[in-house]
């Protein structure tokens, strides 16, 4: 028996192990934690945790390992249109598997060693647990499978109904009473080899179905008083030789039986496991979702595709995380890159670069984690992987130029890049003059996109991007930081061609000209005009 509510045929590869076989999740690998820094995951994952971080953990894990097959995609995004129609029933689901898993814990092996006799005791009390919760799992399901319409959930509660029905129950509680051995340990053997004991058969007590008085008639009519004589051996109180002597024998009828029942109790405590696990990534995508309502924000279902088609628009694309910071919506952006192999997004200086290209990179990991996406509308290929290189402060060791890291990153990147996979480039290559930039950038992403990867390039190197506009509007499309007249940002991004300058001129004088910045707008771009033509500056 197994949830199945993220993948339609298979676990999910992070779990929860039983304690006994406790297995260390997988590492985050090494991109990944570029990857989640770069697009400053970690605050998303902070709404969806909402605190739990159990929540936190399983979220970060399955959106730093996207689905890549569309149809598996969509198998997730339905599981969670049903659970953002009934997330009490999600979230009663997840606290049933976690307190399942906290009793089980809390089930004490006392004093004893783990000896076959206290393992059978031990199973005996998780089991005890397990069969309340079987209960309250059995009446969520007839309760509220009839209004789930997802795969998912219907194979789910369908095969609750079926795997633990009454008569299943009504067995299960039969063994755990047979399980407390009230009439001793009965068993059977044979003389082996130095007459020690052999095959070892646990068997259940004669008539365990008889009546009180039915038990004490048989007794007393039991065949010692009929001329047939049985071997009895009685030991005395204080003989500890003969008590170790026995219990050996009580662990060896117990043996075979111990293994088989620990194991039971490993399946049914992995499956606990998996439950909590699976439905963890769901209450984090509905904390994400409630916070998000709360602030206003609009999200959609997206649109997978497969990695050929090479797709790539949306309508009201934003940057959560910075919704979730800030406190309240923000401007979106619209991006139509439909069969286009490369983005270009060139402009003014803080004017919305960064923050859209996180936005792209978000939506992407979004929707093949099976996540909703913050936008109106979005649909995109599903990448075979996401990769990120953005700019990075100087080396404080001093053990290598900033150039050399960019490119010794590159370097990594281009080893894992496959066909279809995404790289969003930020301000890439300007460690050095604009000439040399742009030709490391040309070649870079020439080779990049001959192998059949997207890319998403916000640079300032005015060369590269005018010489790609004039070469290939085909496959390339660009994207303009939208500047006022008055130096104004408005952080809208409109397809346009690159500009030769990305208006650092602002920068300067809002930060040194305090005299010109007050002398209001109109003088603040005049002197940027007088200052840009004097110097001679592109930035």
């Amino acid at each position: 028996m197994r949830p199945r509510l993220l993948h339609h045929d298979r676990d999910l590869a992070f779990d929860g192990a039983p304690a006994s076989r406790k297995r260390r999740a997988p590492e985050v690998p090494h991109s990944a934690r570029v990857l989640a820094q770069d697009l400053e995951l970690d605050t998303l994952v902070a709404a969806m945790a909402r605190g739990d971080p159990f929540v936190g953990d399983v979220c970060e894990r399955i959106l730093l390992d996207p689905l890549v097959d569309p149809a598996s995609i969509r198998y997730r995004q339905q599981v969670l249109r049903d659970c953002l129609a009934h997330p009490d029933v999600v979230r009663q689901l997840y606290a049933l598997a976690s307190s399942s898993i906290e009793r089980a814990r809390k089930v004490s092996w006392g004093f004893m060693p783990r000896r076959p006799e206290a393992i059978v005791r031990h199973s005996h009390d998780v089991f005890h647990t397990f069969l309340a919760s079987f209960r309250l799992l059995r009446r969520l399901a007839d309760e509220h499978a009839e209004h789930f319409a997802a795969p998912g959930f219907t194979a789910f509660f369908a095969t609750i109904r079926r795997e633990l029905d009454d008569a299943f129950l009504a067995e299960v509680e039969q063994h755990l009473h047979e399980l407390r051995f009230e009439e001793g340990v009965w068993s059977s053997a044979r003389l082996g080899s130095g007459n020690r004991g052999s095959d070892y058969v646990l068997r259940r007590p004669a008539r365990p179905d008889l009546s009180a008085w039915a038990r004490l008639w048989r007794w007393w009519r039991r065949p010692s008083r009929n001329g047939v004589t049985t071997l009895t051996y009685r030991l005395h109180p204080r003989d500890e030789v003969g008590l170790r002597a026995l219990s050996e024998v009580r662990d060896r009828a117990l043996e075979g039986f111990a293994n088989v029942l620990a194991q039971a109790t490993d399946h049914v405590l992995g499956y606990f496991h998996a439950l909590r696990a699976e439905t963890a990534f769901y209450v984090g995508c509905l904390n994400l979702s409630e916070r998000l309502r709360e602030l206003g924000a609009t999200t959609c279902m997206p649109e997978p595709r497969a990695w050929q088609e090479g797709a790539r628009a949306g309508a009201g694309l934003f940057d959560p995380c910075l919704t979730l910071r800030v406190g309240h919506p923000v401007v979106d952006n619209d991006l139509a890159a439909d069969g286009a192999g490369l983005v270009i997004i060139t402009g003014a200086n803080q004017g919305g670069k960064t923050t859209f290209l996180r936005s792209v990179g978000l939506a992407q990991l979004m929707m093949q984690s099976g996540l909703f996406v913050a936008a109106r509308s979005y649909r995109a290929s599903a990448a075979t992987g996401v990769f990120t290189h953005f700019k990075r402060e100087e080396d404080a060791t001093m053990t290598s130029g900033k150039l050399d890291e960019e490119l010794a990153r590159m370097s990594l990147i281009a080893d894992a890049l496959t066909p279809g996979s995404l790289l969003l480039l930020n301000e890439s290559f300007a460690a050095t003059n604009e000439r040399e930039g742009s030709e490391i950038a040309r070649q870079i992403v020439q080779a990049v996109t001959e192998a059949g990867a997207q890319v998403c390039f916000v640079t300032h190197l005015t060369d590269f991007a005018r010489d790609r506009f004039e070469r290939d509007r085909r496959t390339t499309r660009f994207l303009r930081a939208e500047r006022q007249p008055d130096g104004t940002r408005t952080f809208k991004l409109r397809a346009g061609a690159p500009e030769r300058t990305s208006h650092g001129v602002d920068l300067y004088l809002t930060i040194f000209d305090g005299d010109d910045a007050s002398a209001g707008p109109a003088a603040q771009d005049g002197a940027a005009t007088t200052k840009a033509e004097q110097t001679g500056s592109t930035k």
